[in-house]
């Protein structure tokens, strides 16, 4: 047998280091709160030397759970793992100081545990740190690839090869090979839902772009799915083909003819079109249109017949909106607008003065800051939540909450955009001028700045435009109309959701969760309402008029519970498949996932429009809570098959349901 001091150097040094380590979680994990963070910056420092080492990685990996059981996250932002932005890590991976560099890498080694399968985590599961973790490596890509650069080496020194190694090892373990076209395949799965914030997704274009451009790495086979993104963004035409820059691209436009734009235009359109990306040369060429007839520009936005009619009937409105909005850093505005005009919302008598009220509004000095503070000073606040209107008109079912527990707000404003566009644009002037809104509930006023705190706390800043000045006020009366409700018999959500969202929500109401102990009641009356109301063939085959607020009990990929959450019902049809399913928007950034027991959320090749998402209609109702209906049409509950109550209570069984059933 050989001895440890027949061991190589370093292993021995490994050894003796993952000892210590032990050691300094043992003391950390029986510390009292006021040694803790000493103790600590112990482990933090151990855990340096560790990842400098060869098999640090993969020795603290093992150690994942130990390691987070300890307390190592406590009291940090990354406590709650659920919660973790990818797009954050480059910041993390990048700092001079070596405890917020260690403190993510020891979280990153965490989630692939979870992703591995090794460590089963109680607040993510495995697909979740999976993806958490391909989107960290999309956007750290330079790193992983190539070597240090000046900066970097300047303000980490050694201290950098402490996110190289951990992203090469990350690598590793999932594959290099699937790095790339994984990322890939991910960028096309958010962009299919059409999403309102894209800055992420840029991101990661961002990050292939200059792997593209470093001879040093090989793409390999993904450089051609790689280079169409690319493309899309900073070559979408013959005349910016090698991304020359926005004045060089200016200068080109001013020397074409007639046949040489209608190309250009032609190519920003399909372009946008085909990903949901605008290109920063695509404002530079509306402008340059602006001077060359409508015909042109309803190219450039690649409108169909009613688009067009919507463009040639407000043209000096539509003009105006490219005039404030067409700047390379709000082009993604250049979307919304296209398929504002598609959706053929401005024959809706209040919405084109609405808009032009939007385009003189006087923001007040606070929302200013807000918007500055969240998105810099590339565009003025006004541009930014022109952008973000626009954007919100165009795409109803992009809107996401981010990070932010809101829901129920996110919801509402995606109704809104949706059903009630001109109401959205008066919350929009009230949130953004008046720095107040008041709604009323039965009848009383409620005013955002009397009411008290809302569900959300500290200042979010991860939203987009219209969200980050509306919400806040949003979720103060949300959570004063449930104060309201305090005293009354039964869930809260019968009287807000109707007040809160519009008259359309059903005031007919359906829960199957009892308030005070959490248990399921009478399921199969629950779900037989259900049917009667929303599936085709037990409601005398009446499409859903106005979409519907209804709450859902998530689950994981192992279906256990996670929470509740507030999505909206949008209409039940065949999908391709020839089975019935709901199509339903979630106000997640990312609707496409896995709830367990073979409940897997699509967002796209199921039927689904842009921003929806979709399922099996036993499958969505197994994870159904709270659904709202027009109580004066409950359609035939006792017609509902005992086959198909079957099939939904097996899901509520497997799932959510397990612990909360009452014996058979």
């Amino acid at each position: 047998m050989s001895s440890d001091n027949e061991l190589p150097v370093s292993e021995q040094r490994l050894g003796a280091l993952l000892q210590q380590l032990e050691v300094a979680l043992a003391a950390l994990e029986s510390a009292p709160s006021f040694s803790r963070p000493g103790r600590a910056g112990r482990v933090f420092d151990l855990a340096r030397r560790i990842l400098l080492e060869p098999g640090g990685c993969a020795a603290l990996e093992q150690r994942a759970q130990a390691i987070e059981q300890a307390g190592t996250f406590a009291d940090s932002d990354w406590a709650e793992p659920q919660r973790l932005q990818p797009a954050l890590t480059p910041a993390s991976l990048g700092s001079p100081q070596a405890e917020t560099v260690v403190i993510e890498a020891l979280s990153e080694l965490r989630l692939l545990a979870v992703a591995r399968g090794d460590y089963v985590h109680p607040l993510l599961s495995a697909e979740q740190a999976h993806n958490h973790l391909t989107q960290v490596l999309a956007l750290n890509l330079s790193r992983i690839f190539a070597f240090s650069g000046e900066a970097e080496r300047e303000t980490q020194g050694r201290l950098a090869e402490v996110p190289r190694a951990l992203l090469r090892y990350l690598a590793e373990r999932i594959g290099y090979e699937f790095i790339v076209d994984t990322m890939i395949d991910e960028i096309w799965r958010l962009l299919g839902q059409r999403p309102l914030m894209v800055a992420p997704v840029r991101r990661m274009i961002d990050q292939m772009a200059l792997c593209q451009a470093n001879p040093e790495i090989d793409l390999g086979t993904s450089g051609q799915g790689a280079a169409r993104l690319v493309s899309s963004l900073y070559g979408p035409t013959q005349g910016s083909r090698e991304d020359p820059g926005i004045e060089a691209y200016a200068g080109r436009l001013a020397g074409m003819d007639t046949a040489a734009l209608q190309q250009e235009a032609t190519g920003m359109a399909r372009a946008m079109h085909d990903t949901g990306l605008v290109s920063p040369y695509h404002p530079v060429l509306l402008r340059y249109l602006l001077d060359h007839g409508d015909h042109l520009l309803s190219e450039a936005l690649g409108l169909s017949t009613t688009g067009r009619d919507c463009l040639l009937c407000y043209h000096q409105l539509i003009r105006a909106l490219i005039d404030a909005v067409a700047h390379p850093a709000t082009a993604q505005g250049l979307y919304g607008l296209a398929l504002l005009l598609e959706r053929g919302i401005l024959y809706q008598p209040p919405l084109a003065p609405a808009l032009w009220r939007q385009l003189g509004l006087l923001l007040s000095e606070s929302s200013r800051q807000r918007l500055r503070l969240a998105y810099g000073d590339a565009a003025t606040p006004e541009a930014r939540l022109l952008e973000g209107v626009l954007c919100m008109l165009g795409l109803p079912l992009g809107v996401g909450q981010g990070n932010n527990p809101t829901c129920q707000s996110a919801r509402a404003l995606s109704m809104w955009a949706y059903n009630d566009p001109d109401y959205l644009l008066q919350m929009v002037t009230w949130a953004a001028r008046d720095d107040e809104i008041v709604m009323h509930f039965e009848g009383q006023p409620i005013s955002s700045n009397a009411s008290g705190v809302g569900l959300s706390h500290g200042m979010a800043l991860d939203l987009d435009p219209v969200s980050l000045l509306v919400v806040p006020h949003l979720d103060r009366i949300y959570a004063e109309m449930g104060r309201l409700c305090i005293g009354r018999e039964g869930d809260p959500h019968r009287w807000v959701n109707p007040e809160f969202h519009g008259w359309w929500a059903g005031r007919g109401f359906h829960i199957c969760v009892d308030i005070a102990t959490g248990g399921i009641e009478d399921p199969e009356t629950f779900y037989r309402h259900f049917y009667a109301a929303y599936h085709p063939l037990y409601n005398g085959n009446q499409p859903l008029v106005h979409p519907q607020p209804a709450g859902i009990a998530v689950t994981d990929s192992a279906a256990r519970f996670i929470g509740w959450h507030a999505i909206t019902i949008l209409r039940a049809a065949i999908g391709p498949d020839e089975g019935m399913r709901v199509y339903f928007f979630n106000p997640n950034n990312d609707s496409g996932q896995d709830w367990g027991d073979g409940v897997q959320v699509s967002t796209d090749g199921n039927g689904e429009r842009f921003g929806e998402a979709s399922l099996p209609f036993a499958q969505f109702a197994s994870r159904l809570y709270i659904f709202h209906l027009d109580p004066q049409e409950e359609g035939a509950p006792a017609h509902v098959s005992a086959d198909e109550l079957g099939e939904v209570m097996g899901y509520l069984r497997r799932s959510w349901g397990a612990d909360r059933l009452a014996p058979a």
